[in-house]
């Protein structure tokens, strides 16, 4: 693992990043389009992640995920839905938008503190139900005690067997209080085969962050350099309002450039975010205020 962590030196100060950041914030406003507030939109893992969830729950959400065309005709629809793994084949039997991925998580979600053969086998069955994203955490246990190597394996043998399925794992970025942190844990999970990394469960506070973001998507840069792979990212958890989506967005494109602003290698993971962006949308195109609570 030194080496692997060798080749990616991480060179990027704190107030470099605030820098950054600062300077993005202060174009959102400008950039506060229903055209980006759309693209937003379309990037987002719509989650129900409750000890409350249940098959009827969740086809409800299904069904408006279905319907969504219908209702919103001018607006793409969300990227995916994301659920526990018992719930995907809900999704699968009653999802009819075919653009639309389940997302499953996974591997003993949210503190991947179970056995090993457990996490394989729990993300397997959800890739076998239909999952098309699988969501594990990172072995924090591990990472954070330095031994890297059972981290990197884990995952490594987790995404041996999903199959198919796109692999993304959680860094759980706010229970790593060092930027150089969230930077390794980056470089170990593309290592070991992440297809995308992502911020956060959403049950650790503080969950993604702008300063997380940036770090992770500079990152992605360098190993797409190194290996001309894509990866892709994910801030999930803790955004709520049109404002919060597009500083990733913009973060995004600034660092890893347009070419990122897909589903297929950027996601925002949400489940209030939907409804105000909507109502955002709505009152720049149609100049109407009402509140839309759809979802």
């Amino acid at each position: 693992m030194k080496e692997i962590f060798k080749k990616y030196a991480y060179n990027l100060s704190e107030d470099y990043i605030s820098s950054e950041i600062n300077k993005i914030k202060g174009q959102l406003s400008a950039n506060k389009t229903v055209e980006n507030l759309k693209l937003a939109f379309s990037l987002i893992d719509l989650t129900t992640l409750n000890s409350t969830d249940s098959h009827k729950k969740v086809q409800i959400l299904t069904q408006k995920v279905s319907d969504f065309s219908k209702n919103f005709p001018n607006s793409p629809n969300v990227a995916a839905i994301c659920v526990y793994p018992p719930f995907v084949k809900t999704i699968k039997t009653n999802l009819t938008d075919s653009k639309v991925k389940i997302a499953s998580v996974g591997g003993g979600f949210p503190s991947s503190q179970t056995f090993l053969s457990i996490k394989k086998e729990e993300c397997k069955l959800a890739g076998n139900d239909g999952a098309d994203d699988i969501d594990i955490v990172l072995s924090l246990g591990h990472f954070l005690t330095e031994d890297y190597q059972t981290a990197f394996d884990e995952i490594s043998q987790i995404k041996k067997s999903i199959g198919t399925a796109h692999l993304k794992v959680i860094l759980e970025t706010g229970a790593l209080k060092d930027y150089e942190l969230i930077y390794k844990a980056s470089v170990l999970s593309m290592e070991a085969g992440a297809d995308f990394i992502k911020t956060s469960t959403g049950k650790m506070q503080p969950a993604a962050t702008p300063e997380a973001i940036f770090i992770m998507a500079s990152t992605i840069k360098s190993f797409y350099e190194k290996t001309g792979k894509k990866i892709g990212i994910k801030p999930a958890g803790g955004m709520t309002i049109s404002e919060d989506a597009l500083l990733y967005v913009f973060i995004v494109s600034q660092i890893l450039g347009q070419e990122w602003l897909t589903p297929e290698l950027f996601r925002l993971g949400a489940s209030k975010l939907a409804n105000n962006l909507l109502t955002d949308i709505n009152k720049l195109e149609n100049n109407d205020t009402t509140t839309i609570d759809y979802f």
